[in-house]
């Protein structure tokens, strides 16, 4: 069965740090691009970060760029990401994405929690 798990969702300060890690099982992960998305209430969803099947090549929405950062472990078939000096415009529910290359087929994690408040 594909699996997409991700952790690391809490509850920090403004200016804090958090790393967010998604575990991906039950498909060829090396053959996936990597996205985060996250969805605030009564917000839609929005794209955070993507990263390549090789981790070659990482994009972030304007509002995370030089904060956040995407990375990949193709041997231990894990996503990351590291987000710092948040703020509370960053509090949403974060959702680890895999699309697969040259096809259709795309897995969806549930979600971790994220809330930045004093």
């Amino acid at each position: 069965q594909v699996q997409l798990v991700e952790s690391g969702g809490g509850l920090v300060q403004p200016g804090g740090s958090l790393r967010l890690s998604c575990a991906a099982s039950g498909f060829t992960f090396h053959y996936y691009v990597m996205k985060w998305y996250r969805q605030a209430p009564g917000k839609e969803r929005e794209l955070v970060a993507g990263v390549t099947n090789d981790g070659g090549k990482k994009n972030y929405a304007g509002s995370v760029k030089g904060r956040f950062t995407i990375s990949r472990d193709n041997r231990r078939r894990m996503v990351y990401m590291q987000m710092n000096t948040l703020q509370p415009e960053d509090t949403a529910i974060y959702y680890c994405m895999a699309e697969g290359i040259g096809s259709n087929s795309e897995f969806w994690g549930k979600g971790t929690q994220v809330t930045v408040s004093s």
